[in-house]
């Protein structure tokens, strides 16, 4: 059993990092469980539903060996100080397997920790006003000094900002890149990435090798979006990339935010605009963003209890139930369910179900598995 873990780990790291294999691909080969056959010919490829050309590309790639011979990690993760994480993982972050297509692999440097920590993105322009830089740096040190982890995208400008100030707190920062994770870009951030490596954390989709190119852009914020509870927006244009990464969110159903600016400003046209629209709650700082999700304290404590041992855990930790989360396990124990099938049976709204099935996961309590369904532990 251990041993098909391992391969079915290799497989899907191995497909992932061919050109042209993508999420639907990978899908398929998993439901099939590829990894229980060793080589596979292009018409058993074809067979699971896979296109030709990607069906030609992975046979003609390990037609020479099976997934057990695949490195894990490979020679260049290892030459990065990385790791690389699939859903089947237990570092694998569970806020990630609540989107409809979580990453099939993900590469990681620095602190793993931090994807099991709330967190909070911060995005905004690359070419910030004096407001933008003040307003990123404040509300990043404020959430950080919170204990909530600061997630953007290493870009120039608002995500610079927002990474070192978060540094500087509690909570600490996640930098996304849109580059493999041995690359920094843009260049001038080299230091910054460095510092990030070693008291944040670094995460990429992208596997290494792959030259950098417009795509990879909106994946990255896909990623940013994904991996937070909510998403500020400091200043942006209408059609910038924070806007993007606002729509993601607003896509995966979390909460967006968006801090107000002059409106004689082009850089408050997107936050002003999202604002104006009802799509995003107006935030001065902090206390807003925990006032909105007000489940937020419970959820950092929980995580920074999650070093106790013993009974006395286990004990305050039921204590700590609300009645809500004990009829959520109750139902959990007697079979793995969906969000739409605990919906159902509990009639608790769609989004306070949601921030209690994450409390609960940060808890320990229960687990949510590939398929977007959840279990109890």
């Amino acid at each position: 059993m251990e041993q098909n873990k391992v391969i079915r780990k290799q497989m899907i790291i191995a497909l992932h990092e061919i050109p042209g294999i993508g999420w639907h691909a990978i899908q398929k080969a998993v439901k099939h469980q590829i990894w229980n056959k060793p080589l596979w010919s292009v018409e058993d490829l074809l067979a699971i539903g896979l296109h030709r050309g990607q069906a030609k590309a992975a046979a003609e790639r390990y037609a020479e060996q099976s997934w057990m011979l695949i490195k894990d990690p490979s020679e260049a993760v290892a030459r990065a100080n990385a790791v690389v994480l699939t859903p089947f993982d237990s570092d694998y972050p569970n806020i990630l397997r609540e989107i409809a297509q979580p990453p099939w692999v993900l590469y990681a440097r620095g602190r793993l920790e931090l994807l099991k920590r709330p967190a909070v993105a911060v995005v905004g322009t690359r070419v910030p006003t004096a407001y933008g830089r003040h307003s990123a740096t404040t509300l990043a040190q404020e959430l950080s000094a919170a204990g909530l982890t600061v997630v953007s995208g290493l870009a120039r400008g608002v995500d610079s900002k927002a990474h070192e100030a978060a540094l500087r707190g509690e909570g600490s920062t996640i930098a996304v890149l849109p580059t493999p994770i041995d690359k920094c870009y843009p260049p001038e951030n080299l230091s910054l990435f460095q510092r990030i490596s070693e008291q944040g954390l670094l995460v990429s989709e992208t596997p290494i090798g792959t030259p950098l190119h417009p795509g990879q852009f909106p994946q990255r914020n896909r990623i940013i979006a994904a991996l937070s509870v909510g998403t500020v927006v400091v200043e942006g244009a209408t059609k910038s990339g924070s806007l993007i990464t606002a729509q993601h969110a607003s896509d995966m159903s979390r909460e967006l935010f968006a801090i107000p600016g002059p409106i004689t400003s082009p850089k408050s046209e997107g936050p002003n605009e999202l604002i104006k629209r009802g799509e995003a709650k107006l935030i001065y700082g902090v206390k807003d963003i925990i006032d909105e999700l007000h489940w937020l304290p419970a959820a950092l404590k929980a995580y920074k209890e999650a070093g106790m041992t013993g009974g006395a855990k286990q004990e305050q930790e039921e204590e700590q139930l609300l009645p809500e989360e004990r009829k959520l396990i109750a139902f959990l124990q007697d079979q793995p369910l969906s969000i739409n099938e605990l919906h159902e049976l509990s009639a608790i709204p769609f989004g306070h179900l949601n921030s209690l099935l994450l409390n609960l996961c940060i808890k320990r309590k229960i687990e949510l598995q590939h398929g977007s369904i959840y279990i109890a532990l």
